[in-house]
């Protein structure tokens, strides 16, 4: 279905000539995100409705995307890259604004779409996994000498595991949809790992972990790959770059793509951390960051992935507690048995943790 004032969007930005066809991208949850096309010969163009809803500050949102792809952008080109396809460019409106408000208040934004790329939603191979890390390693160095304080907070509390944890603790205690008795034990497993939930929080402010700038999605199909030689190319979805800890990207990344299956794998037994790729990844992404990072963060890797992990098992049995009211479901018990997996997970990162130690020490700055 065509989004109220998409032809209107289409027609407020300054694109190199005029929109002959959108095209849905099915696969954003959160924006409604269209590809434009302005006919042969010309560039092609992404298109999208800020969810206001989740991001209520889009003014902040796009100043944080500004400063954040200027700064890349700046780098790329000093070191011989071209910027057009190496980092998100923003198209401007017809009268140079940064976006486009829409009758009903809808906020649009513009992109130049990445030409002869393509986004993997898992890592099936390790060298794929591998190119993750190193560009997701080379944006967090293009981005180290970047005033991370300066940066708005678009979601705000996005990783403070400390306030997760208390608000699962309340979904818990409401019960209001009567499922607390079937969710037993895996609420009693959860509830054990509570005293764990500061300690990235805590390195921050006594200043053991550096405040850096944070992606904080870092699936790898927010990696855009060339389509010929299959390396990193782009770091797409910044709206939820904010100031925050590399322990938050670095973990999300081995919980999404260091399991051995998805987050909706309902078969248990097919869950856990494959030690290869949690390697693959710890190497391309120091190897490519170096003195970007401090020993303390290197060796504190494994709790940054223990504790991503258990955020977002948190936040999916806190939502199915809750009467399923934050995360899209297809079927009634989708967020119970997302849980469950990363539940599963957690379970194999308490048996494999000094594996994960042993594995992290041989990348420490000698």
């Amino acid at each position: 279905m065509e989004a109220k004032y998409l032809r209107d969007a289409g027609m407020a930005f300054a694109f190199a000539a005029d929109p002959v066809f959108y095209k849905r991208c099915n696969s954003g949850h959160i924006n409604d995100t269209y590809f434009v096309s302005c006919g042969e010969g010309f560039p092609r163009y992404v298109l999208n409705r800020v969810n206001t809803s989740i991001f209520s500050s889009p003014e902040e949102l796009m100043a944080n995307l500004k400063g954040v792809c200027s700064h890349v952008a700046a780098k790329v080109k000093a070191a011989g890259g071209n910027p057009d396809r190496e980092v998100r460019k923003i198209i401007p409106t017809k009268d140079g604004g940064d976006y486009f408000i829409d009758p009903d208040g809808g906020y649009w934004r513009a992109f130049l779409e990445v030409d002869n790329v393509v986004a993997h939603d898992y890592a099936d191979s390790p060298e794929l996994f591998y190119k993750s890390a190193v560009a997701f390693g080379r944006f967090f160095k293009q981005l180290a000498d970047y005033p991370a304080e300066t940066l708005y907070t678009t979601i705000p509390d996005f990783h403070n595991t400390v306030k997760r944890m208390n608000d699962f603790k309340a979904a818990v205690e409401a019960d209001v949809c009567g499922r607390v008795t079937e969710m037993k034990e895996e609420i009693d497993f959860a509830l054990s790992k509570a005293h764990l939930c500061s300690f990235i929080l805590d390195g921050l402010e006594e200043g053991k972990f550096k405040l850096c700038v944070t992606h904080n999605d870092t699936k790898l199909n927010n990696v855009l790959m060339d389509a010929c030689t299959g390396e990193g190319v782009c770091i797409i979805d910044l709206d939820t770059v904010m100031p925050g800890s590399v322990l938050y990207d670095f973990g999300d990344a081995i919980r999404f793509g260091a399991s051995s299956a998805l987050e909706d794998e309902t078969d248990l037994d097919k869950v856990y951390l494959d030690l290869y790729m949690f390697e693959t990844f710890v190497k391309g992404f120091v190897g490519e960051l170096g003195d970007s990072l401090n020993n303390d963060e290197i060796l504190a890797f494994p709790m940054g992935a223990y504790l991503m992990t258990l955020e977002v098992a948190i936040r999916f049995l806190g939502d199915y507690l809750s009467g399923d009211v934050y995360y899209h479901i297809l079927y009634p018990e989708q967020n119970r048995d997302r849980a469950r997996n990363q539940l599963k997970l957690l379970r194999d990162m308490d048996d494999k943790m000094e594996q994960m130690n042993e594995i992290v020490r041989k990348y420490i700055n000698k």
